[in-house]
């Protein structure tokens, strides 16, 4: 797409105010790229928080940098092939540093409650690690943190981890926004599509809010999603790399164990655990016991209650997105009017697909170029996920959708209703976080419109696969009081 004068000097001035408003919570996004981090297995967040701690600084990375980064790199990350030489420095004595994730299981043995830290990267399960660092650090208990780890081995006591440096982001949600008052709309849409890691100029408007609508899991309770796209179209992109609060699914088998909660052990799964949980390309997942996983989610989704076999019982409000690659036709349409038909089977379930909030049409996105990622500064990952998350709490937005937006026609269906105050509540949130700012107008074509557009299309999918839901209103149409 041809970039003209005006449109690359506005980007010029989001920039500027950015810098101003926030500070030292922007980065130039070409950094990491240029570090080369994220081939060592880091996501964003974390590869961003090293470039600011390791060498702080503007504009891309010059040759001194990169020399200084990598040699940190080399000693302090670990890649696959490096777990051996690591453990047997430790066994020689040594005491190492390491950034890695850190998860920590709590085992009631019979004699006495055993804490032990899983280190993934390491291939360790079961470091030893004191009741101080779970108290300074309540979050290793739950989703686990990243962070620089320092380890040493004790004869008799195994591998300990003798200190943590987390990596460390502090919201203050009012000050996020009241920052957005310095921004016009367009400005604040492109700043956040910055921070997200795309270029705002190589998408059209239309695009540009399909993008930000991947957001919506992150700053809505239960707002559950599905996106089906072609390859390459980076659906996975912002949850991989934007918090570690967000928890991606990529491969491997998914049991209702991993899912809900593991009756053998009392721990509870990732939907429990994670306040955004994404299976990502699914058709390639291995599920065991299918039936009870969908029996399962549609209670989950349905009133966000987490059970299994009567055993354990719990709320969650994470929100759950289901990500499938779908075929296109010469037009770059979908192959399929029914765009659910690529999905496993159990998940086709018109049941299932009602308790879906909204469907991204990620057919509509261009495939990633590398024109397609930000060449210029934006909200530091860390940072701008943990605002994304804080933004779930705004129950007064919440209230506020509900109040607003209802449904046209005599024959309305409840969930249709739901599903668009809550999806429109999620946008008011990333686009007008002090909702009280935007116009009617701005209101029904940035967040209303959108939110029904999104339940539409799973609404036209169970609409053609089952009778019963033919008895409400085809199209889903609505009325902003």
């Amino acid at each position: 797409m041809s970039l003209d004068t005006d449109t690359t000097d506005a980007l010029t001035t989001v920039v500027q105010k950015a810098k101003h408003v926030f500070g030292d919570l922007v980065i130039d996004k070409r950094r990491l790229i240029s570090s080369q981090l994220q081939k060592r297995g880091v996501p964003a967040y974390v590869g961003e928080w090293v470039l600011d701690s390791v060498v702080p600084s503007e504009g891309p990375l010059t040759r001194k940098q990169s020399e200084e980064l990598h040699e940190w790199a080399k000693r302090i990350i670990p890649t696959p092939r490096d777990e051996k030489l690591i453990k047997n420095r430790l066994a020689r004595g040594e005491q190492l540093k390491v950034l890695t994730p850190v998860e920590v299981e709590i085992r009631l043995a019979k004699d006495q409650p055993r804490r032990y830290a899983v280190l993934k990267l390491l291939n360790i399960q079961d470091a030893s690690i004191s009741e101080g660092l779970l108290s300074e650090y309540p979050a290793l208990l739950q989703e686990g943190m990243w962070g620089v780890v320092e380890l040493m081995y004790v004869s008799g006591s195994g591998i300990i981890i003798a200190g943590f440096q987390p990596m460390q982001s502090s919201v203050d949600v009012a000050m996020f926004r009241e920052a957005r008052s310095e921004f016009t709309l367009q400005e604040w849409r492109q700043l956040l599509l910055l921070s997200m890691g795309y270029n705002p100029l190589a998408f059209d408007e239309e695009q540009q809010t399909l993008l930000l609508c991947r957001l919506i899991p992150l700053v809505q309770k239960s707002a559950h999603l599905m996106e089906l796209a072609p390859k390459g179209t980076g659906k996975s992109y912002i949850y991989e790399n934007i918090s570690p609060h967000v928890k991606l699914v990529s491969g491997g088998n998914v049991s209702p164990a991993v899912m809900f909660v593991n009756n053998a052990t009392g721990q509870w799964g990732i939907l429990a655990r994670y306040k955004v949980v994404v299976l990502d390309e699914v058709q390639t997942l291995r599920f065991d016991r299918p039936a009870e996983i969908v029996g399962g989610l549609k209670g989950f989704l349905a009133n966000s209650r987490l059970s299994r076999g009567g055993l354990y019982e719990t709320n969650s409000d994470c929100s759950f997105v289901l990500l499938a690659n779908i075929s296109l036709n010469e037009e770059q349409e979908p192959l399929k009017e029914l765009v659910v038909e690529e999905l496993p089977a159990f998940l086709r379930e018109t049941a299932f697909l009602d308790r879906i909030r909204g469907l991204i049409p990620g057919w509509k996105l261009p495939k990633l170029r590398a024109d397609c990622f930000a060449n210029t500064i934006g909200l530091k990952a860390d940072f701008f996920g943990d605002a994304m998350l804080a933004l779930r709490d705004l129950l007064e937005i919440d209230s506020y959708c509900a109040s607003r937006i209802s449904l046209r026609g005599t024959k309305r269906y409840q969930r249709n209703e739901q599903a668009v105050q809550s999806l429109a509540s999620a946008m008011t949130k990333i686009q007008f976080p002090n909702h009280m700012d935007m116009s009617d107008e701005e209101f029904r074509r940035y967040c209303v419109e959108p939110a029904c557009e999104l339940r539409q299309y799973i609404w036209d999918q169970i609409y053609q696969m089952d009778a019963e839901y033919r008895q409400y209103e085809k199209r889903i149409g609505y009325r902003i009081e």
